[in-house]
């Protein structure tokens, strides 16, 4: 299987959509068709047992309810809005990773911890959001670049 990536790959990790998300596109053109069509309920699986994070906690992420989040399952798909949203929460998790050096560990602590820059709401919670998720893109490029305010 082919794994994503973006046609803008950095080496900060901006950009990029991370292998282990698993969807098959060589460039971004392929990942918005692949956006559109929504996602293999598998993909959410697979970010889950990548990052660890419980299943609910993704789902709300990516502003699935309890209920929603049990018929995606059965459905065996996640919608285009939902899809995107999950490109969106690993790209952060892809820049978080850069920012810790490479440490996933460290990377999903912060990503789950409230954070005083995001008026205590955690990069999780923050990225629920596009507006959120450009914040917390914006804080994690401040603390790249030693602006920790």
């Amino acid at each position: 299987m082919k794994t994503a990536t973006s046609t803008t790959n950095t080496a900060n990790g901006q950009g990029t959509v991370p292998a282990w998300l698993g969807v098959e596109a060589a460039n971004s053109v392929q990942l918005v068709q692949a956006i559109g069509a929504g996602f293999p309920y598998a993909t959410l699986e697979r970010v889950r047992k990548e990052t660890g994070l419980p299943l609910e906690r993704l789902g709300s992420a990516i502003g699935l309810s309890a209920r929603t989040l049990t018929r995606r399952k059965k459905e065996k798909k996640l919608s285009a809005a939902e899809s995107d949203r999950l490109v969106t929460l690993t790209r952060l998790l892809t820049q978080a990773i850069a920012l810790f050096e490479g440490s996933k560990i460290s990377a999903l602590r912060w990503f789950v911890q409230p954070n005083r820059a995001l008026g205590k709401l955690s990069p999780l919670e923050m990225a629920a959001t596009e507006t959120g998720a450009r914040e917390v893109e914006n804080l994690i490029g401040r603390l790249e670049h030693g602006v920790f305010s």
